[in-house]
């Protein structure tokens, strides 16, 4: 372990540096090319089939199934090295990750067993929940029906991030009766068409755009009443966001500290001859940096409180596990969200008008930054905290967006 890892803050558990190391390389390689993605809007598929290659999609699985066995704060601790290399491949991979909780916090062994097998062989998981038409909140206008022996799947979807990407592909919907059901549907079934629509300023390699389903057959085996989500998915998806934003201040803090170890170009009214002496510019450097080691900490204590509810699915503690949990994410939303953007705005003061180069794309720390702090809006966070610490009021279980 080097002195930085340790001003970092070290590993998440005593294995973490020995495990992560078989990562490193793979994050490294991705990190190479991350601007001439962004700049050229080059979609990572290779770089996902490196993730894939490496093991990283199998973090969770136990060992006998192909996976790792690891812990949440051990795959959160990576998820943070995989986002200073490139945030755009962490929201790639969070449907999959959250669905792989899925399998190891099922009840229905034959189920659980066989999607273990799948994953353990590779494949991936995409999402298919969010709509932008008129479904009412907490409704879908897509529809699974039954018929003969299977089921038939019409619908849209929109923030199918992961999707283009997948082999499968998540998704919920309402049945004949209007009542809610979910399934896991082949990314390639004739009917299925998943397009790169997704025009938002950040995260743009994501494809977070339109899935299109026309008369999908599915098999029984694939489907089955949602309820199924495991019980902290809530706080799991959300801390995956802010997992992705202590790495996108790494990376910043890493690339503003470099910049100005190399810069030679100083002002007159500065407050020395090289800029890397210059204790206002270091002063910069040293709170964005700052802000980076925050938010990982902050992140890897959320952590924490995810393995416990984990730990505690089978057993009379589990309801105050989850809440407990879902509280300690919900403190964490503004203030790691709060030190990431200002983090990504400020690290300019610590250089010249040439740092806002198009060819440098410094400023896709920010734009990421500022999409993933929109997508969850961080303003109803500290109410619900305020609510709970005067009021004694829980967190809801579940968070859907739709027509009021």
């Amino acid at each position: 372990m080097t002195h930085e890892d340790l001003a970092w803050g070290g590993g998440t558990s005593n294995r973490f540096n020995e495990f992560a190391a078989q990562f490193r390389p793979t994050f490294e390689r991705i990190r190479a090319t991350a601007v001439e993605r962004d700049l050229n809007r080059r979609l990572p598929h290779d770089e996902v089939a490196w993730l894939k290659d490496a093991g990283l999609t199998v973090l969770r699985l136990p060992e006998a199934d192909g996976g790792f066995g690891a812990t949440l704060p051990e795959l959160f601790g990576l998820l943070i090295e995989l986002s200073a290399a490139d945030s755009n491949l962490t929201n790639i991979l969070r449907p999959h990750i959250a669905f792989t909780e899925d399998v190891l916090n099922s009840e229905n062994v034959e189920w659980a067993d066989a999607w273990k097998g799948r994953l353990g062989a590779r494949t991936l998981v995409g999402n298919g929940f969010s709509e932008i038409g008129d479904a009412k909140v907490g409704s879908w206008s897509t529809r699974l029906v039954q018929k003969d022996d299977g089921w038939v799947l019409n619908g849209s979807k929109y923030y199918t991030t992961g999707s283009l990407f997948a082999d499968w592909i998540n998704l919920g919907g309402n049945d004949e009766n209007g009542e809610p059901v979910g399934a896991v549907v082949p990314r390639h079934a004739e009917g299925v068409t998943v397009v790169d629509d997704w025009d938002g300023f950040g995260q743009t390699l994501t494809a977070s755009g339109t899935a299109h389903f026309r008369n999908v057959s599915v098999s029984s085996d694939l489907v089955n009443p949602p309820g199924g989500r495991f019980r902290y998915a809530t706080a799991f998806f959300q801390l995956v966001h802010l997992a992705t934003l202590a790495g996108i201040g790494r990376a910043a803090s890493n690339d503003v500290a470099r910049l100005v170890a190399e810069r030679t170009r100083i002002y007159s009214h500065g407050n020395a001859s090289q800029v890397s002496q210059d204790p206002q510019i270091l002063q910069v450097v040293g709170r964005v940096r700052s802000a980076a080691y925050a938010a990982r900490a902050i992140v890897l204590q959320n952590a924490h409180a995810l393995q416990r509810a984990f730990e505690a699915r089978r057993n009379a503690c589990v309801d105050e596990a989850n809440a407990v949990a879902e509280l300690e994410i919900n403190q964490s939303v503004t203030v790691v969200s709060s030190l990431i953007l200002d983090a990504t705005t400020i690290l300019f003061d610590a250089l010249g008008s040439s740092a806002i180069k198009r060819g440098n794309d410094l400023d896709r720390y920010w734009r990421n930054a500022r999409t993933l702090t929109s997508h969850n809006p961080r303003i109803y966070r500290d109410r619900i905290v305020g609510d709970f610490a005067v009021n004694g009021t829980h967190a809801p279980g579940r968070y859907t967006v739709g027509q009021g």
